[in-house]
């Protein structure tokens, strides 16, 4: 049946930034199909909430603490999984972000750890985990969340959607160079309600002019993008490599101007 294509009973995913938001609805998603699930991020307290809902699904979780800023982060988290599973079959570079900024008051520092936290993490965490998936199951699946904000030019976002831009075309490069064994897929994702938007999702004037802005007229919920990453992480898209999905609410235009100062 078709629906089958969707489970992965017994294989293991590894995702970062699992502690909340997207990376914890994704880790919760992987589980309802299957999946044990290695929840990666640097808060210990929402790590352990992500775990036990993993659990709750019938499923097993480990929690390890992880800065995906630190290559021995990364090279711990691989071999915990090991010695835990046996096995890496998933994996989803989901931990990055960065706030947006004025071009000319972004410094070069800035950019280059912009650059570090969203695209070369998750080329160094693909590096370490494809040979061993290849080893351990005979291949996989990569799924790197990438941003709308890389596709959408708009003041404001050169530090980020500079990186995203660069995570989105990584990802089609890996695709070509990794297959047939592991697929690689990107979702760019719009705006979702989580933590990470509290700043402006408080403000009712912003909130109604990003939704207005918005085809869907609403902002995102994390399962919209959990469900996204379910397709990419399984049989179900078997046929699927270096594709970039978009989840964004049918955007084609910023949702919300950043002020910038004139020259």
């Amino acid at each position: 049946m078709i629906l089958d294509r969707f489970q992965v009973p017994g294989r293991v995913a590894i995702v970062t930034g699992a502690g909340r938001g997207i990376g914890a609805a994704s880790a919760r998603a992987l589980a309802e199909v299957g999946a044990d699930v290695v929840c990666a991020a640097r808060t210990v307290e929402q790590l352990e909430e992500t775990a036990v809902a993993v659990r709750g699904a019938g499923r097993q979780a480990l929690a390890v603490r992880c800065d995906v800023m630190q290559r021995d982060d990364l090279e711990q988290l691989v071999s915990t999984t090991l010695e835990s599973f046996g096995r890496i079959d998933i994996l989803v570079n989901n931990a990055g972000g960065w706030p947006p900024k004025e071009a000319l008051r972004t410094s070069e520092r800035s950019f280059e750890e912009a650059f570090r936290f969203n695209v070369t993490t998750a080329f160094l965490l693909t590096r370490l985990c494809v040979p061993r998936m290849v080893e351990t199951t005979g291949g996989g699946a990569v799924v790197n969340i990438s941003s709308r904000a890389g596709g959408i030019a708009q003041p404001g976002f050169a530090a980020y959607g500079t990186a995203k831009a660069a995570l989105t075309f990584l990802t089609r490069e890996l695709a070509q160079e990794l297959a047939p064994k592991v697929r690689v897929n990107a979702i760019e994702v719009g705006s979702v309600e989580t933590s990470a938007l509290e700043y402006v999702l408080t403000d009712d004037t912003i909130r109604d002019e990003m939704v207005r802005n918005t085809p869907l007229q609403r902002l995102g919920h994390v399962d919209d993008v959990a469900t996204a990453v379910v397709y990419l992480a399984t049989p179900a898209s078997a046929w699927v490599t270096g594709a970039v999905m978009k989840v964004d609410g049918g955007l084609e235009h910023p949702q919300l101007t950043i002020p910038v100062s004139p020259l």
